[in-house]
């Protein structure tokens, strides 16, 4: 079915397994799905959902500055999360395992369009990894590329034998999401590793990742993201600590029984968690955090993997993370909109959904509100009525952030003078991470009173050594 389509008789129950909810599967065993999906009526009134949201946190914003209590709130607000931030920091995250017992099989997926600067080194890098050449294979989707790759994959296919490609056609659509369904019937994997064409592994990374699935509710793992050229300028100096803090969070909010988030690149994810899901959502334009949600709803666990890192490019420029952050700020809060039923009725569970709402208050409804409460400040000439929460969560980033940075630092001694490097960087971090701000507070408009068109975005690879 073509994309921006939807059945005019579809209909869903709250309770019905996710993949009822999003395809129309033919399976003939656990390993196999079928790729065509439909869209059902929940994808549909995204702008409408977005624009109640944006008047409910408008208005309740003004009406705080309003009331004689509307500072006791936020100060009550403040300590309610401020305890569960605590929380977080203290909690003990699971240490890993080792092998126990057969390896199981891995297919990794990489979905490539016009990727020569990058594909060779790919290729290089994920067909000579330390398991068992019988147990893993690599697939590359081509999707209809229009430079050298194709001939670049047709020379790398006859050197590796583990190597396979799958050409897609200009009709094919879905983009990222849509690649990845494609090739899905044709793998054998018991686990599904999905990288970006400009990632670059350890040799042993399947031999540190796969230990994590032996627990069996765990359904996805994701490993953390660093960037290859972080040494560039600003912005990418920006995003190796954006990284770290990331890690940091998700591995701490998992040790609380909270949420695991899938990043997209370096992502592995379980062939049965995945098939009760339905496959990737190619109505999203952010396909892993809309899968995030899925898998929790349908009662997996994700898990993080701090080290060993998926090394990929960071965006250099401050025009291109913009555009890229806006797209994953969309995606990301496009998934609380289309599950919020599911997500409300507890299906993920009494510790998940709390660590779910509260994660929505501060990266989304809090940026949100931030409009109005800086306007009314301005007109009434006082401090923004939420000072003591974004107060509270600069100090809690600031303090993640170092100890990210501290973990992924390659000094062998941590002498006075390494502290002060880490603290500068923290603050520069801290500096860097501002721009969520804004993006998260226009994306949240503008899709309010926007309709837009599903478009899938790559970022043009350069090809960038590790640094």
């Amino acid at each position: 079915m073509p994309a921006n389509s939807w059945p005019e008789n579809d209909s869903y129950k709250e309770l019905d397994p996710l993949h009822s909810l999003l395809s129309d599967l033919s399976v003939e065993d656990e390993s196999v799905v079928e790729a065509s999906v439909f869209l059902p009526s929940r994808f549909q009134g995204r702008r409408r959902k977005a624009a109640v949201v944006l008047t409910i946190v408008w208005s309740g914003t003004i009406a705080l500055h309003l009331v004689s209590w509307g500072s006791l709130f936020i100060v009550g607000l403040t300590t309610i999360l401020g305890i569960h931030a605590l929380r977080v920091v203290f909690a003990r995250p699971q240490t890993g395992q080792a092998i126990d017992g057969d390896l199981p099989s891995v297919s990794i997926l990489v979905a490539a369009k016009n990727e020569e600067a990058v594909i060779a080194n790919l290729v290089k890098n994920l067909c000579n990894l330390e398991y068992p050449e019988e147990q893993y294979e690599v697939w590359i989707v081509d999707d209809n590329s229009t430079d050298k790759t194709p001939q670049l994959l047709a020379q790398l296919g006859e050197k590796y034998g583990n190597l396979k490609v799958l050409r897609r056609s200009p009709s094919d659509c879905g983009g990222k999401s849509g690649a990845l369904n494609q090739v899905l019937p044709l793998t054998k994997g018991d686990i599904l590793a999905v990288f970006d064409a400009d990632a670059q592994v350890s040799t042993d990374m399947l031999r540190r990742v796969v230990p994590l699935f032996q627990r069996d509710k765990v359904g996805a793992v994701q490993v953390r993201k660093a960037i290859a050229n972080a040494s560039e300028n600003f912005w990418t100096k920006g995003q190796t600590a954006e990284m770290a803090v990331d890690a940091i969070f998700q591995r701490q909010r998992i040790a609380l029984g909270g949420i695991g988030e899938l990043r997209g690149n370096g992502q592995f994810v379980r062939r049965k968690a995945l098939n009760t899901c339905g496959g990737w959502n190619e109505e999203t334009i952010t396909d892993d955090l809309d899968l995030t949600f899925r898998l929790h709803l349908e009662d997996w666990d994700i898990d993080c993997m701090f080290s060993p890192a998926v090394q990929e490019e960071g965006v250099t420029s401050a025009i291109a993370l913009w555009h890229q952050r806006s797209r994953w700020a969309e995606g990301g809060y496009q998934r609380y909109l289309d599950y919020w039923d599911l997500i409300l009725k507890n299906r993920m569970g009494t510790g998940k959904t709390w660590d779910l709402l509260m994660f929505m208050l501060i990266m989304y409804i809090l940026p949100t509100a931030s409009i109005p409460d800086i306007l009314i400040a301005i007109a009434r000439h006082r401090l923004p009525l939420l000072t003591p929460v974004t107060s509270l969560f600069t100090t809690m980033s600031m303090a993640g952030m170092f100890v990210g940075l501290k973990r992924i630092s390659q000094a062998k001694q941590f002498r006075f003078s390494t502290y002060l490097l880490l603290l500068s960087q923290t603050l520069r971090g801290t500096l860097y991470m501002f721009h969520w701000f804004v993006v998260i507070s226009t994306t949240t408009v503008r899709i309010s009173v926007r309709p837009k068109r599903l478009k899938w975005v790559k970022t043009v690879h350069q090809g960038i050594e590790n640094s």
